[in-house]
C-alpha cells in the first residue's frame, strides 16, 4: 500500500438508497427497524431531497428527486429503488479526489464541492470503483 493512500478513508458515511417516496422510506425504517431519521435537507444542485437515518456512527442516507432530471431520478427509471452509493469520510476530500484521479481513476466531480449538512463532497465514477458509485465526504 502506498504510504499516501494510509488513512485516506476514515470510515464509511452513509450508504445511500435511492426511493421514489421519502417519507414512506423514512416510515418503513422507523416503524420496522427503529431507525431515527436525523437530519432532511433538500439539495437543489443534485435535485434530490434526502432523509439521514443515524446508525452507530454512520447514516442511511434516502435519496429521492425532486425533478425529473435529476441523476437520481435516472437511476430510478433505470434500475427501480435500491442500493444508489456508498459514501466514505475522508480527512481531506481534495486529496482524496487527487489521489484517484492520479492512480487513473474516473470521478464525476473535477473538484469537491458542497455536500449536505455543511460537507465537503465528490463522486468517483463507478466505471472505476467496480460498479459502485462511491461518494468521498469530507465533514
Amino acid at each position: 500500500m502506498s504510504i499516501e493512500l494510509e488513512g485516506l478513508l476514515t470510515e464509511i458515511d452513509h450508504i445511500a438508497i435511492a426511493v421514489n417516496e421519502l417519507d414512506l422510506a423514512v416510515r418503513w425504517y422507523e416503524e420496522n427497524l427503529g431507525a431515527i431519521c436525523v437530519h432532511r435537507e433538500l439539495v437543489e444542485s443534485d435535485g434530490v431531497e434526502e432523509a439521514l437515518l443515524k446508525v452507530a456512527e454512520s447514516y442511511i442516507q434516502f435519496v429521492c428527486p425532486t425533478r425529473d432530471s435529476s441523476p437520481v431520478a435516472k437511476f430510478l427509471e433505470k434500475k427501480g429503488e435500491g442500493l444508489h452509493h456508498v459514501g466514505y469520510r475522508v480527512k481531506d476530500c481534495a486529496k482524496a479526489l487527487e489521489v484517484i484521479k492520479a492512480n487513473g481513476g474516473r470521478t464525476i466531480d473535477e473538484a469537491p464541492r458542497k455536500g449536505s449538512r455543511g460537507t465537503t463532497v465528490a463522486f468517483v465514477h463507478p466505471k472505476t470503483s467496480f460498479g459502485t458509485l462511491i461518494e468521498l465526504v469530507q465533514e
